[in-house]
């Protein structure tokens, strides 16, 4: 970012980074454009941005009534207690994978590219779910355009390969390439596993690192349990492998409690006052979020005119009255007061 910027151009970068809606940064975009200073130095910038409110209000608009039609919308709204995309080179078995975690109708067939839009789906882990989003695959001739407006929103990555392919060596390094390409970087650090961040170009609005854990699919073709160490020793990765085959469901069920884990989600039950907890389906937030942090997901009227919570769970006796920034943990049972 051009060091002579405003603190008003400052302040809606900030937003644009922490907005999740499509909506929410299509206006930050604007922001973005209305207060930057138009001098030689922000020209690059400037024209990043224009091209990135193109696109975002293309994929906004959806679909055109009549005369030719944009084609649809690539927009997948967040769902489940996060989001994460699959992504690999053709005829990794991403579809087969997702179809097996979720149950979706992907598309699946002995040939490259079967998936040509993106697909949602939802892998169930204990009491809450994990949105998986199928993508077309990524090789060093082609990815599709609105990739990089899709993976906006996702939390993490599922970077799958075939580990039986001796191509892997090459199709790994011309995926990383092209989304690199795009300001896409993907990182062997997750949150919940004690590592530490890559270090990331923190003067660039539009870059963006997604936590991947490597997915080796059709271990039943390859059964060495060393393949996929020595794999990634020639890559030069580091990043947290699992082995699996979607073909005869090796190894899929250590994925959603790895996803649980590595993006710490703590899951909050609540109840009204007078009334029994609701312990069917939890709120899922992050460890570090308060309890002003679940009545955003409750309603934003309740989180206005939060005045104190009653918990019951870890490191308080029962019905302990709260603050609204009291830090949750998983389990916990919450009674909001407004």
């Amino acid at each position: 970012m051009p060091t002579n910027v405003t603190p008003e151009y400052k302040k809606a970068e900030e937003a644009y980074r922490a907005a999740r809606e499509p909506g929410d940064r299509l206006a930050c975009l604007k922001d973005m454009l209305r207060t930057i200073p138009k001098h030689k130095g922000t020209e690059h910038l400037q024209s990043d941005i224009k091209t990135r409110i193109k696109q975002l209000s293309e994929e906004l608009a959806g679909p055109k009534k009549g005369g030719r039609r944009s084609g649809p919308t690539h927009v997948v709204r967040p769902d489940g207690a996060a989001q994460l995309a699959l992504i690999g080179p053709p005829n990794a078995g991403k579809s087969s994978l997702h179809v097996r975690l979720t149950g979706s109708h992907s598309d699946v067939g002995p040939y490259p590219c079967s998936t040509r839009l993106p697909v949602p789906g939802m892998l169930p882990c204990e009491d809450v779910q994990f949105q998986l989003v199928d993508l077309p695959p990524v090789s060093a001739d082609f990815m599709e355009p609105w990739l990089v407006n899709t993976l906006q929103h996702a939390d993490g990555v599922l970077l799958v390969i075939d580990v039986a392919d001796p191509e892997c060596l090459e199709q790994v390094p011309a995926v990383l390439g092209r989304l690199a390409e795009k300001k896409i970087h993907l990182r062997s650090a997750w949150p919940g596993l004690g590592d530490a961040p890559g270090a990331g170009e923190a003067d660039d609005p539009f870059r963006l690192d997604l936590p991947t854990v490597l997915i080796a699919n059709k271990c039943d073709l390859d059964p060495d349990p060393d393949e996929v160490r020595v794999l990634e020793e020639l890559l030069g990765l580091r990043f947290p492998a699992l082995t699996v085959s979607a073909e005869a469901g090796d190894g899929l069920e250590a994925i959603g409690p790895f996803l649980f884990d590595a993006l710490r989600v703590v899951r909050v039950y609540t109840k009204s006052p007078g009334r029994k907890a609701d312990t069917d389906k939890p709120f899922t937030v992050r460890r570090g979020d308060t309890v002003h942090d679940v009545a955003r997901l409750v309603h934003e009227d309740i989180a206005r005119g939060l005045r104190f919570a009653r918990i019951w769970g870890t490191g308080v006796f029962d019905g302990q009255q709260v603050g609204p920034d009291h830090l949750v943990a998983d389990g916990d049972l919450v009674e909001l007061h407004v």
